[in-house]
């Protein structure tokens, strides 16, 4: 029903990109936040969430009034994720196992959902965007990190992923560079209609 990917996808190979003292001392969860605008008493939804990085960040910037959805598909690390957040005492994150092609939101219920150096390793792009966009709230954004190169590398390179998420109708309204080695930031809202899945155009304009 759904085009196929059409090009490379990377391998899962841990659910830690890198330590989190790496991330911090180059203020990777600050500055990306301050781009989503993330604010307190907004509802954000942490795809792909791994070890937790920024879900523990994210759980004092939204506050009590706020709430952190934090999801998975690799049951192990959601467990493990899961001890994390009872253990640091987050009373505002809840934490889910999704599937690869789904992470199976809640229709309607975030401002922002964050994709952050994961979106190369989904498997079923347009299944997944049109499955992730149903989470959003009419005014919320898509935001994603990654880094521009080959997909091969754990990379998505700019111009691919600007294709398809515009298959899915979602079109970026905030982009930006990042100040850690070759990682970018994009926001992006909704532009219009979700597609028939039958009606989806595959890109094909990288690897």
């Amino acid at each position: 029903m759904f085009p196929a990917a059409g090009r490379d996808v990377a391998p899962i190979v841990g659910e830690s990109f890198s330590t989190e003292d790496a991330r911090d001392r180059v203020g990777e969860a600050e500055e990306v936040m301050r781009l989503a605008q993330i604010a307190p008493g907004m509802s954000v939804a942490d795809i792909g969430a791994g070890e937790g990085y920024y879900t523990v960040r994210l759980s004092p910037l939204v506050g009590r009034r706020g709430r952190v959805l934090a999801e998975d598909i690799v049951a192990e690390t959601r467990d493990r994720l899961a001890q994390r957040v009872q253990r640091e005492g987050l009373d505002n994150v809840a934490v889910k196992l999704g599937k690869p092609a789904d992470p199976m939101l809640p229709r309607g219920s975030f401002d922002r959902i964050l994709l952050v150096h994961m979106y190369h390793e989904v498997t079923e792009p347009y299944e997944f965007l049109w499955n992730l966009r149903e989470g959003l709230r009419p005014d919320g954004l898509v935001v994603l990190v990654d880094s521009d190169r080959p997909v091969k590398r754990h990379g998505m390179p700019p111009r691919q992923l600007l294709c398809e998420f515009a298959a899915l109708g979602l079109t970026p309204v905030r982009t930006a560079r990042l100040p850690h080695a070759d990682a970018y930031f994009v926001a992006f809202g909704i532009a219009g209609p979700r597609p028939d899945p039958r009606a989806i155009k595959p890109c094909r304009t990288g690897r």
